[in-house]
């Protein structure tokens, strides 16, 4: 059975390092975390030269292909009809990233097929996650 979801998709890197405009990206989905997705950027297109990934809400992309959302880190808004802008606030900086809509669609789309919205809390394995969080407590 399929736990884990990987896209691969492009993004124009709006606000990034120089000579950087088309990126591949890779959209990841795991259903041990299924509030989250996660969105990493190879080395060449970060500031810092490593592959950085960024964890957000999958409700947060969601919501943010319809209208604004977000007021942290991670911030998500349609930017016409077919893209939808996605901005990552840093203490670097702001990297702003340009995606067809109709791809994060689809990928969502998969996400959901694999762990429908709503029912996120039923694939949490609290047990689990709280004997990881006291591991290390004396």
């Amino acid at each position: 059975m399929i736990t884990v979801i990987e896209q691969a998709v492009q993004a124009r890197l709006v606000a990034a390092a120089p000579k950087v405009e088309c990126v591949p990206v890779t959209l990841g989905y795991d259903r041990a975390d299924p509030f989250a997705v996660r969105m990493s950027f190879p080395a060449p297109a970060t500031l810092e030269g490593i592959e950085i990934s960024w964890t957000f809400a999958r409700e947060l992309l969601e919501s943010g292909l319809r209208r604004s959302a977000g007021l942290g880190d991670v911030r998500v808004r349609p930017y016409d009809e077919e893209r939808t802008v996605i901005e990552f606030h840093a203490p670097e900086g702001i990297a702003i990233v340009l995606m067809e809509t109709e791809e994060l669609h689809g990928f969502l789309l998969r996400t959901t097929d694999l762990v429908p919205a709503g029912l996120e809390h039923l694939y949490l394995n609290m047990d689990h996650n709280l004997a990881r969080l006291l591991r290390d407590v004396p």
